[in-house]
């Protein structure tokens, strides 16, 4: 396998040479290795100072440069144009696969591309794939044959094309006159001609929308008015439908919970017309047990499988046994099976064809791992690939195709061949790649290292990656520390990884050292780990992102007068309330992030609308834990970049930080976006954010020029 992986990627395959400033930690279960100490290596050098170059190839020494002046390839350009996305993959009946691809360059249009010699767009130029439902979307498009049903972006409603053909796509649903009726994670049913889907309705109400399971008539040409078959609860999820029977599983929640705090298994049995005449708890319903199930998935056999972290707090692999009504353990292990539902469509495990032979993959400490298991034998072989991080999986008789990225691979889409016995990788091939151009700047990609660092409170430690500046043509000036940039992830329940980030390059590859944290809270270590957020968010995620920082200094690996950060969303509500109730950072970036806890609470969506009432707890810490209320506490310069469509979080709450920092006499900017929403899509907004933060820290605690042509926006108080 590995000189087969060789041959096809030759250059993003290869080991990095860098030597490593903090050792890798061993894959022990998660229990230990929390009780662990710290670990560094006793190597003092930096990755920045011994990685190969060209220039030291051709007997040239790198040039002695201040940290941040570096001159790098990786322009801003070149990152925004690499930021494509993926909005998930099926299956198409002549066994090629179907995937959504966002494009920076068209204005973040997800386009439904499907697999060939040369990739071909499936849906027209004035249509796009993408769900509004609970904000986020997810699960956009479905596909039978060669038939593809999906959501379309401008109207909300759903729409059915043919793979194979030039006509345009025909609409499914009513046209109410606004995009408030959304639909995702649709799957067709095979017992009756309909197609079953989550549908969330906004015409009632924005901020409080009904969510039901519905089906929608695919009988003739017409377009028909969904017919609801569950309803009541706050939310609903993965409706799947056995092909052997007439039974349905779903996931459904509610209030104060997310999907990922406790949730709910069921089975449903269709009567003869349609409609469920039965239902079934299948898990989550003992209050005396805390689980959280997810992706629930018919085998061949008629068997139901989902993934829950009943028992030991992991997501793993059980199924449910009708004739008893019993849950039982498929496959154990202190890994991550799934990840949490903040979009639609997850498949972190599926069957091969017709077999009795699952795909799966897991998380453990920092690292993903993929394997086939023979649910029949119990037998588990685990495969071999370039990818570090892996994503969603879907599958084939004899092959599958996987979503991953390594550090050293972008973001890619790989399809995998297995031997007749289907435990070995006889090909590997990589069907797509969101930047197919990077390995030409490989040579200036920073390893990340997974560490490990003590928190604040005693015997628990947290983890992150830290990436070194590195530069072949140059080095740090020797009585010198780079400056850190801090990133803090959004979420706050999710994980940041290590894959191949240009965004991060950017900085690394100028001289900046990089710090991405999976603060307490993350996902990725269990319901243990991500608990320690419960009632404690502003305190828990801020200690462990200064704790790691100051780690770092301690250690000798960064200037500790140049600690800055950045975060986007709830991890822009890390980086304000670090600045505001700290005093570790110099200067602080906020991409939509939240200002005012209470505001966000009134304001937001359906879906989070109480998901912070479990992390914040009462009404005085929802007020002392908002930086807007403190702004007093603030010492340090801020830039906000804010969409003026976010309804996550509403532009007001950057407005008010930027006025009260401006009153104050901070140095402060505050950068809008026209038709954003929640997350920046646009290839110019893209580079303009991350040149204007480069240039930001620069000016205000940087003590360099930095190398790029860029004009600075004005900064209040400063300029």
């Amino acid at each position: 396998m590995a000189s087969l992986l060789a041959s096809i990627l030759p250059a993003a395959c290869s080991t990095s040479a860098p030597a490593l400033v903090l050792r890798a930690l061993p894959r022990t279960p998660l229990r230990r290795a929390l009780a662990s100490p710290p670990r560094m290596s006793s190597s003092s050098s930096s990755s920045a100072s011994t990685a190969p170059s060209p220039a030291a190839a051709a007997g040239e020494k790198p040039t002695a440069a201040p940290y941040g002046s570096w001159k790098s390839p990786i322009t801003a350009d070149v990152v925004s144009g690499a930021d494509k996305r993926l909005g998930g993959m099926a299956l198409a009946g002549d066994g090629r696969l179907l995937w959504i691809e966002g494009r920076p360059e068209e204005k973040g249009r997800m386009v439904i591309v499907k697999e060939g010699d040369k990739p071909v767009d499936v849906i027209p130029q004035e249509f796009a794939a993408r769900t509004l439902a609970q904000e986020y979307g997810g699960g956009a498009f479905a596909v039978q044959d060669n038939v593809v049903l999906f959501s379309n972006y401008e109207d909300q409603r759903l729409y059915k094309q043919l793979t194979e053909t030039a006509s345009l796509p025909a609409p499914l649903t009513p046209d109410y006159g606004a995009p408030d009726v959304s639909y995702a994670d649709g799957v067709f049913d095979p017992h009756f001609s309909r197609y079953v889907t989550v549908m969330e309705d906004r015409r009632t109400s924005s901020l409080n929308p009904t969510t039901t399971i519905a089906s929608v008539n695919l009988s003739g040409g017409d377009v028909h008015e969904p017919k609801v078959l569950i309803s009541g609860n706050d939310f609903y999820a993965s409706p799947r439908i056995d092909q052997n029977k007439k039974r349905m599983a779903w996931i459904e929640w509610g209030h104060p919970n997310m999907a990922w705090d406790k949730s709910e298994l069921w089975v449903g049995y269709f009567s003869e017309s349609g409609d469920l005449s039965k239902r079934v708890c299948v898990a989550g319903g003992n209050p005396m047990l805390v689980e959280s199930p997810a992706e629930p998935k018919w085998s061949p056999k008629g068997e139901l499988f989902f993934i829950t972290d009943r028992g030991s707090g992991f997501w793993n692999i059980y199924k449910w046994v009708e004739n008893t009504n019993e849950i039982v353990p498929v496959y154990t292990l202190d890994a991550e099976f799934t990840r949490p539902l903040w979009v639609f469509g997850i498949s972190s495990y599926d069957f091969l064809g017709r077999s009795n032979h699952i795909v799966f993959t897991y998380r453990q400490l920092g690292k993903s791992y993929l394997g086939v298991l023979n649910c029949d034998s119990g037998s588990v072989s685990l495969l071999d690939t370039p990818f570090s991080d892996l994503y969603n999986v879907v599958t084939g008789d004899d092959f599958f195709y996987i979503e991953g990225a390594s550090a050293s691979v972008p973001l890619s889409i790989a399809k995998v061949t297995l031997d007749e016995n289907k435990t070995k990788a006889v090909n590997f091939s990589i069907v797509w790649s969101s930047s197919p151009d990077v390995v030409q700047y490989r040579p200036f990609f920073s390893t990340p290292e997974f560490i490990e660092f003590p928190t604040s409170s005693p015997g628990k430690n947290a983890y992150a990656y830290f990436y070194p500046p590195l530069n072949p043509m140059f080095q740090g000036l020797p009585d010198e520390k780079p400056p850190l940039l801090v990133k803090t992830h959004g979420g706050p329940t999710g994980e940041t990884r290590a894959v191949l980030d240009l965004s991060v390059q950017y900085w690394t590859s100028r001289g900046w050292a990089f710090l991405d944290v999976n603060y307490g809270g993350s996902t990725g270590y269990g319901r243990e780990y991500r608990e320690r957020l419960l009632e404690k968010w502003g305190i828990v995620d801020v200690d462990d992102c200064c704790s790691c920082a100051k780690f770092l200094v301690e250690n000798g690996k960064v200037d500790e007068q140049r600690l800055c950060i950045t975060g986007r969303s709830a991890g822009g509500y890390t980086t304000l309330a670090s600045l505001a109730f700290r005093d570790t950072f110099k200067a602080g970036a906020s991409l939509y992030g939240i200002g005012d806890l209470s505001l966000l609470r009134a304001e937001t969506h359906k879906f989070e609308s109480h998901y912070i009432d479990n992390l914040v707890g009462n009404e005085r810490a929802y007020y002392e834990r908002s930086p807007i209320n403190f702004v007093n506490k603030f010492t340090c310069p801020v830039i906000l970049f804010q969409g003026l469509d976010d309804k996550v979080v509403p532009p007001d709450q950057a407005r008010k930080i930027y006025k009260a920092l401006k009153e104050r006499g901070l140095p402060v900017a505050l950068v809008e976006y026209e038709g954003e929403q929640h997350g920046f899509r646009k290839a110019e907004n893209i580079k303009f954010t991350l040149e204007q933060q480069m240039v930001f820290f620069a000016r205000l605690v940087g003590k360099f020029e930095v190398a790029d042509d860029i004009t600075p926006i004005k900064i209040e108080n400063f300029d």
